[in-house]
């Protein structure tokens, strides 16, 4: 048994909940730990946490189908709300701690800022949560309506980057710091920082103690995105619809093949696709749009290779050679001369690709 009281047979058994959706088993065994004296802080971030990451892993490599990612993920939040109903309310003193936990926009993983949001509360925070995809509309309405003294928020996909930027620039706008935290923000929150972040946490418990340190919290943060970096991103935007069809009309006659494959999101062909494939295909074409976009505006193309390998790597469980990808690289840059930075990002990507490639045919 390890320093939390969480055993590899525990997280074994918890992983067996979620790839049954075992609503009951999993409460059982999560709330169980907490009532034999295990702190909920470390159930919810050394069991449900690491749990769902296998999860998305086990969805990536193709093991499970995305209504098993849904169910599986229906079960660690309600384990979530369990554990944090099952732990004793700890006794604030002094003045409270006002902190509000919101999602980026366009972000629906609610899980991690869910978790965050019950870890605050267990150390004395005051929380109110807004759950996921808040416009800076919403954001700032609240902000205004209840004050609080920091907003926390969470951002897990990339492409995702420049809404966050919104949020951030909105909340610096009505006084308000801002706490980042989750992968999209890059590796040790160098995106977070880069969009003007006050602080960033790789964690729920990191979060409450960095908050903690530096209560109150200020603004000392300080976007670094550049003007030109601005203008590209917003041409990508707007050019987006004629991007996605030109995508969609190169991949249609390069790989028709990925048309018969349901395991891989069915590209949007023509008009006469349902409403399904064209929605899913959309959505498909349109996240490497997007990360190349985002990639644009924060100035590293490293979130637009990051995609590219996560696309890749999908594909290759799938028995798919990920050419496609390459094909499309290559698509964008004959369609984005004029755009110095788009062409840049674009080239590392296909350095990525190249590379990949050849390592893929080189003999262990």
């Amino acid at each position: 048994m390890n320093a939390t009281g969480i055993t590899d047979a525990v997280r074994a058994d918890f992983d067996v909940c979620l790839a049954d959706a075992d609503e009951g088993g999993a409460l059982e065994l999560a709330v169980g730990l907490v009532t034999s004296g295990v702190s909920a802080e470390d159930v919810l971030l050394g069991l449900v946490a690491p749990a769902q990451v296998r999860v998305g892993e086990r969805w990536e490599s193709g093991e499970w189908t995305v209504a098993q990612e849904h169910a599986a993920t229906h079960v660690s939040r309600l384990t979530v709300d369990a554990v944090a109903s099952a732990a004793r309310a700890p006794v604030g003193g002094g003045s409270p701690r006002h902190v509000l936990v919101a999602c980026g926009d366009g972000e629906w993983h609610v899980l991690p800022s869910h978790i965050l949001a019950e870890v605050l509360r267990l150390r004395g925070f005051q929380v109110r949560s807004l759950g996921g995809s808040v416009s800076p509309h919403e954001l700032l309405s609240d902000v205004h309506q209840n004050g609080p003294d920091v907003v926390a928020l969470s951002c897990t996909l990339t492409f995702n980057l420049p809404l966050a930027h919104r949020q951030i620039e909105t909340c610096r706008c009505a006084g308000v710091p801002v706490m980042t935290g989750g992968p999209g923000f890059g590796p040790e929150g160098i995106w977070a920082y880069a969009l003007g972040a006050d602080l960033y946490a790789a964690d729920a418990r990191d979060a409450a103690e960095a908050l903690l340190r530096h209560w109150p919290p200020v603004l000392r943060g300080e976007s670094s995105v550049q003007d030109g970096a601005v203008e590209e991103y917003a041409a990508l935007v707007r050019r987006r619809p004629d991007l996605l069809a030109h995508l969609a009309h190169v991949l249609r006659d390069v790989f028709p093949g990925l048309r018969e494959r349901p395991d891989i999101p069915n590209i949007p062909y023509s008009s006469g696709s349902s409403g399904r494939e064209h929605e899913e295909g959309t959505e498909f074409l349109g996240r490497l749009l997007d990360s190349l976009a985002a990639a644009v505006f924060v100035g590293d193309e490293r979130v637009f290779t990051g995609q590219l390998a996560f696309a890749a790597a999908y594909f290759s469980a799938r028995s798919v050679r990920p050419r496609c990808l390459l094909a499309m690289t290559d698509a964008l840059a004959d369609r984005l001369r004029g755009s110095p930075r788009t062409l840049g990002t674009l080239s590392a990507g296909r350095r990525y690709l190249v590379t990949r490639e050849a390592d893929s045919r080189r003999p262990e």
